[in-house]
């Protein structure tokens, strides 16, 4: 019988996150750090929308771009929030989560051979969904010394002739690294000046600590070339509603929603009505989970000192990269160990790309609680190195 797969899907491995929770799941007492996905119940407010929506019977298809009244709602919020101007009838539309966005807007933009610059260590899709859209890859290894930011330098170095996207992944996981004006006004510079494009993954803007969040797109010239990707999962703790959205200019954004249409052809409709009231009116429960997760990363951050792990400070998303090199393991052997021995399962920095060697990605989308217990434990195995 003939090969019933394509030649391109055999190449691309499974992600490497989900090897140490299937394992998790079977192990009695183990303790996951792992997941990236809040801890936090939908706001209740958003769960009653949705309800109600459900009760008045809307349970159909919506527009191929989304419910007008999620998109105008988005718009004021941009705007509100990051100073982002965005038009809801042409430069907007909604996605079955942030990824759709990524990955609709790569095969709308890419032809074969067109590289795509993906900082890593990053988000585990870009460098699939690059290949399945027939671009060319390019990795830039991000370094602890510029607490895992892209420098302007970095980027020069490897821009060629053929590069027509760079992806920017910030507030990073798994990192936390975040990205400040200034830096972004030096990468904005360099993207105008070689004529390039940049998507934006910003899943992640409500959840910076002490630090304004600041998004590319809002920078002089470069909302016209900007693919700006955000969604609902990580700020409203709406993991399983599959919301995102997607704003860019409005000659991209028509191809995409061309994709869209035939791949999916709208967004959930319930989660659309519920993400209505999120936008319109949660902003307090944003802010009472962003300081809970600050809480978390405060009392990380001390833990770590106290038992010698080198770990720079994140500023954003809910993850640590604490560094293990002094060890003497790589990053999937730290991790296997001190699972097998301790029951906690993190992942290892490797799952994010090859820059990621050496380190370990904790989440602390967990409560106090379990973090406590968690933390103990790896306290034991690095004593247990150390001899």
């Amino acid at each position: 019988m003939r090969d019933p797969l394509s030649k391109v899907i055999k190449t691309i491995e499974p992600s490497g996150i989900r090897k140490f929770f299937d394992i998790v799941s079977e192990m009695e007492d183990a303790i996951s750090l792992g997941v990236g996905e809040p801890d936090f119940d939908t706001p209740w407010r958003i769960r009653d929308e949705a309800i109600y929506s459900l009760e008045q019977g809307r349970t159909f298809y919506t527009s191929n771009a989304g419910l007008r009244e999620l998109k105008e709602e988005i718009a004021k919020y941009l705007y509100r929030r990051f100073d982002l101007s965005y038009d809801p009838a042409g430069e907007m539309m909604l996605t079955v989560g942030g990824s759709e966005g990524i990955d609709i807007a790569l095969r709308a933009m890419l032809d074969p051979g067109d590289e795509v610059l993906i900082p890593q260590p990053s988000y585990v899709s870009y460098y699939p969904c690059t290949i399945l859209a027939n671009g060319t890859p390019v990795v830039i290894p991000l370094q602890e010394k510029n607490e895992f930011r892209l420098t302007k330098e970095e980027l020069l170095s490897y821009i060629t002739d053929k590069t027509k996207i760079l992806i920017l992944p910030f507030p990073n996981n798994p990192t936390g690294a975040i990205m400040e004006k200034k830096d972004l006004e030096e990468i904005a510079e360099v993207i105008i000046d070689k004529d390039i494009f940049v998507l934006t993954d910003e899943i992640y803007s409500e959840l910076t600590y002490d630090k304004e969040h600041v998004s590319i797109a809002s920078l002089p010239g470069m909302k016209e070339r900007t693919i700006y990707i955000n969604g609902f999962s990580k700020a409203y703790a709406m993991t399983g509603w599959r919301l995102g959205y997607v704003c860019a200019p409005e000659v991209i954004l028509k191809q995409m929603l061309k994709i869209h249409q035939f791949a999916i052809m709208c967004a959930p409709t319930t989660s659309q009505y519920a993400a209505v009231e999120a936008v319109r009116s949660c902003d307090d429960e944003v802010a009472d989970m962003r300081e809970q997760y600050n809480e978390r990363r405060r009392y990380l951050m001390h833990r770590f000192e106290e038992m010698g792990l080198k770990c720079f400070e994140p500023f954003g998303a809910f993850y640590v990269f604490p560094s293990i090199a002094e060890f003497g393991l790589t990053s999937d052997e730290f991790a296997t160990k001190l699972l097998s021995s301790k029951k906690v399962a993190v992942v290892p920095g490797t799952a994010f790309g090859d820059s990621g060697e050496g380190f370990l990605r904790i989440s602390y989308a967990y409560s106090l609680d379990n973090l406590r217990i968690a933390l103990d434990r790896i306290e034991e195995f690095i004593k247990e190195l150390k001899g």
